[in-house]
């Protein structure tokens, strides 16, 4: 058997996934973060974008978009705190252009360094999920 390590993914609503893999891809405040089994302890924040599991047995890796959170690595067993998320077979890229655009509308308008931040951060979030959906359809 594939040496493994137990992933979790919960957000605030609901558990996303929850299984064994052999790796998983994240987006770090730093850059991309590849942690395999034995990775070193390690808690971090994750910014928007895609979590790629790879599960033992499957071709495919699932996909799931987060918009931020955190990430704690332990001997055995990641776990993703996740502000939002989804599974990548639920992006829906009518709405993540939509918020884009509305985000991008709001920063246009002369407005609070406050609100022009929130929209910064949803047009970020928008951006993110728009290339987990076409990291989707590649496949």
């Amino acid at each position: 058997m594939a040496n493994t390590i137990h992933v979790d993914v919960v957000s605030a609503e609901e558990s996303i996934f929850s299984g064994e893999a052999e790796f998983v891809v994240l987006p770090g405040e730093a850059g991309e973060l590849g942690i395999y089994p034995r990775h070193t302890p390690l808690i971090t924040r994750i910014k928007p974008g895609s979590v790629r599991i790879k599960v033992p047995g499957q071709a495919e890796e699932e996909l799931v978009f987060v918009a931020g959170g955190l990430l704690e690595v332990q001997p055995g067993v990641i776990t993703v705190l996740a502000d939002t998320a989804i599974r990548g077979h639920d992006l829906d890229e009518a709405k993540a252009l939509e918020a884009q655009k509305r985000a991008q509308e709001t920063m246009q308008n002369r407005i609070s360094q406050m609100e022009y931040a929130k929209a910064a951060a949803e047009l970020a979030e928008a951006a993110a999920q728009l290339a987990a959906i076409r990291k989707l359809r590649k496949r």
